[in-house]
């Protein structure tokens, strides 16, 4: 099904330059997506690509601003809008994906009845436990166990050894907001899914995001808690580890064998290098590019006053090493 760019336009507040009777099949957030018999729509929040390399069947979404800098902006279509932003969880909206209502079917004799929705795949050895939930187009594999109260959103992806501990929730709809221009909040459709490997052993209540756009990825042998939150976007390396109460902010990039201790705080878009280990509450607001533990733990205060403490806390080394310097020296 498409949707006529004309009609997309009106309904998110944004001006067409370029052939204004396409039918847009879908959104992506890449730029080079191979669009040449489908037309999509791609969102684009700053001008960082090869234009040589897009295809110019591909409408681009953004504001004005970021409209100048392209180098032959007659070779492309456009929706221009005043906020990008807004205009794009608008459009988001548009292709959000009808999920039927899941009906009674029983996998076991004489076991728990379980909700599956349409065009669902299943592995050898599924086991699962009392008033789960499977949606629409979901893909499981082999020897995998689902506890009691279990969702499985639609498009998720579980490879094989896979267990989902009671209450935990995959693939719940991302926390993604646009202010309005009346101060309310737009919501983000997420249009994405997630994807879990092999290998993955998840905790009780925890709850894993599906990506905006793409996918929310858990790579294989990850070891997750209870009680941890993983936001959209966010990939998790091979092998980590992850303690209860951890939230991770969205599009976050966690590097492999890892270890992040209970109650740590991720901001959004941080990557780790492999082989990192992050404390206990602590937490992390900048990339942490190479292997080795780190810990950044402050006692709460005003913000004016924390940064100032922060500021000191992190000169602390070099002060040290100017005094014994100085002692030396005299």
């Amino acid at each position: 099904m498409s949707l006529n760019l004309s009609e997309i336009a009106q309904k998110i507040d944004a001006t067409i330059l370029g052939d204004s009777s396409i039918g847009i099949f879908s959104i992506s957030s890449d730029p080079y997506y191979k669009s040449d018999n489908y037309p999509i729509i791609v969102f684009v929040s700053k001008h960082d690509f090869n234009e040589s390399k897009v295809s110019k069947n591909t409408v681009f979404l953004l504001n004005k601003s970021t409209y100048e800098k392209f180098k032959k902006p007659e070779n492309f279509n456009f929706l221009i809008s005043d906020d990008s932003k807004l205009s794009f969880a608008l459009l988001t909206r548009l292709f959000k994906e009808k999920v039927s209502i899941p009906k009674y079917q029983i996998f076991q004799p004489n076991l728990n009845k379980i909700l599956v929705g349409d065009n669902v795949s299943i592995g050898l050895n599924f086991k699962y436990g009392s008033n789960c939930l499977i949606e629409d187009n979901v893909t499981i594999g082999d020897d995998v166990k689902i506890e009691n109260n279990v969702v499985i959103h639609h498009g998720t992806s579980i490879g094989n050894n896979v267990t989902i501990r009671s209450g935990t929730i995959i693939g719940s709809e991302g926390f993604g907001n646009v202010r309005c221009n009346d101060g309310s909040w737009c919501h983000i459709t997420h249009l994405g899914n997630v994807i879990l490997k092999n290998n993955i052993d998840i905790g009780s209540n925890c709850c894993i995001d599906r990506a905006t756009l793409d996918s929310t990825i858990i790579e294989s042998g990850v070891i997750i808690d209870n009680l941890v939150h993983i936001a959209h976007n966010v990939v998790i390396g091979e092998n980590t580890a992850i303690a209860a109460k951890v939230g991770i902010a969205g599009s976050c990039i966690i590097g492999k064998r890892n270890m992040i201790g209970g109650m740590v705080g991720i901001i959004d878009h941080i990557k780790t290098a492999d082989d990192v280990t992050i404390s206990a509450t602590s937490t992390v607001t900048k990339h942490l590019k190479e292997a080795g533990i780190y810990t950044g733990i402050i006692p709460i205060s005003k913000h004016s006053i924390w940064k100032r403490n922060a500021s000191w806390i992190l000169k602390l080394d070099k002060i040290a090493n100017l005094i014994n310097f100085k002692r030396i020296k005299s």
